[in-house]
């Protein structure tokens, strides 16, 4: 019986065992998807990625080239991870002591964008739809919606959904939409 896959993987990128991708999926040049791992539907894998043992990857995920997403992370549906940008899984890392056991989790939340060549230091989680700028170094968590940018990353703006800055009423200047600030964290505005 032909085994039939519904997603594609380039012929010069390895996919261990135990594996699960999801349909629609496309993994390009040079990637390395390593065991136990979990990738959704309809994502997209740059050139030269490994995915490290244990990720789950949601679906809708675009992650552009030279992204290594390390044991540890979890990338929630809709999620942009930019060209180069970095993971840590490990605060005080030393070659000759092993910490595997000290990873610290983090979470890149539904519809999050990470810009091109930003750190994301172990421990900090990325906020729904939040927007990290190209570059950044980001040390604490970012709340849902936060533009964040510099070194370490500060809160500049708020994003909409749509991906456009928010103006100073909260709201989107091309699509509309309202948002509103409740106890220290951004939600669309249900009013």
């Amino acid at each position: 019986m032909e085994n039939k896959k519904d997603y594609f993987v380039h012929e010069s990128s390895y996919v261990d065992d135990n594996v699960q991708i999801g349909e629609g999926t496309k993994i390009w040049h040079f990637s390395h998807i390593m065991s136990d791992c979990i990738i959704g539907k309809n994502c997209n894998i740059g050139q030269n990625v490994v995915v490290s043992p244990k990720v789950v990857i949601g679906n809708n995920v675009k992650i552009q080239n030279n992204v290594s997403v390390y044991t540890g992370v979890s990338v929630e549906d809709d999620v942009f991870l930019g060209p180069s940008c970095v993971f840590t899984n490990v605060i005080n890392p030393r070659s000759f002591i092993s910490r595997k056991n000290e990873y610290k989790p983090t979470i890149i939340k539904k519809g999050a964008s990470i810009g091109a060549n930003s750190t994301i230091v172990c421990g900090n989680n990325i906020g729904k739809y939040a927007l990290v700028g190209a570059g950044s170094v980001v040390t604490h968590d970012v709340p849902n919606y936060a533009l964040v940018i510099g070194n370490p990353a500060r809160i500049v703006g708020y994003i909409c959904e749509c991906g456009i800055k928010l103006d100073q009423n909260m709201c989107c200047p091309v699509c509309n939409k309202k948002y509103q600030i409740i106890e220290g964290s951004v939600a669309e505005d249900e009013r």
